[in-house]
C-alpha cells in the first residue's frame, strides 16, 4: 500500500513540475511592457515617455514622447527593437478591419508591417502620434 502512495506522490510532482517549467518557459518568451520601458530607457535615455500602446497580440509598442515624436519597440524573444520616429519618416495607412494601421518606415523598412491594436481609437491615436499632429489638451489650454 505504501508503494501505491509513494508512485502517485511522484508522478504528481512530476506532473506539477512539467506544468511549472512550462509556465516559466511561456512567461520568458513572451513581451512585457515593462521590459519595453527599460528597453527604451536605455536605448535613448533623455527621452520621456508620455503614453504607451501595445498591438493586439503584443509583439510591439509604440510610444508617444514628450516633445512630438513618437517610438516603436519590436519585440525579439526577450529583448526590443527601439526606434525613435521623427514626423515625416513614417507613412501610415488604415488596414480594412479599422482596428490597425500600415506601417512604412523610411529609414528602417525591415520594421514595416500591418499592426492590430485592441480598437479603432488606439490605431488613431498612434497614427496621430506617428504622424507628429498628436496636440493634447489640457485643462489649463484655453478654447478658442
Amino acid at each position: 500500500m505504501a508503494w501505491i502512495i509513494v508512485i502517485v506522490c511522484v508522478v504528481l510532482a512530476l506532473s506539477f513540475y512539467t506544468r511549472m517549467k512550462a509556465r516559466a518557459e511561456a512567461d520568458r518568451l513572451s513581451p512585457d511592457a515593462g521590459q519595453a520601458l527599460l528597453d527604451f530607457g536605455r536605448a535613448f535615455p533623455s527621452e520621456a515617455i508620455r503614453a504607451i500602446h501595445s498591438t493586439r497580440n503584443d509583439q510591439a509598442y509604440f510610444v508617444r514622447l514628450h516633445d512630438g515624436k513618437a517610438g516603436f519597440m519590436a519585440s525579439h524573444g526577450t529583448h526590443f527593437v527601439c526606434h525613435l520616429i521623427e514626423p515625416g519618416r513614417v507613412q501610415v495607412t488604415t488596414t480594412e478591419s479599422g482596428r490597425g494601421l500600415k506601417v512604412h518606415f523610411s529609414e528602417l523598412a525591415h520594421l514595416d508591417g500591418d499592426f492590430e491594436f485592441r480598437s479603432g481609437e488606439i490605431a488613431a491615436e498612434v497614427a496621430l502620434w506617428l504622424l507628429g499632429s498628436f496636440q493634447p489638451r489640457s485643462e489649463f489650454t484655453p478654447q478658442a
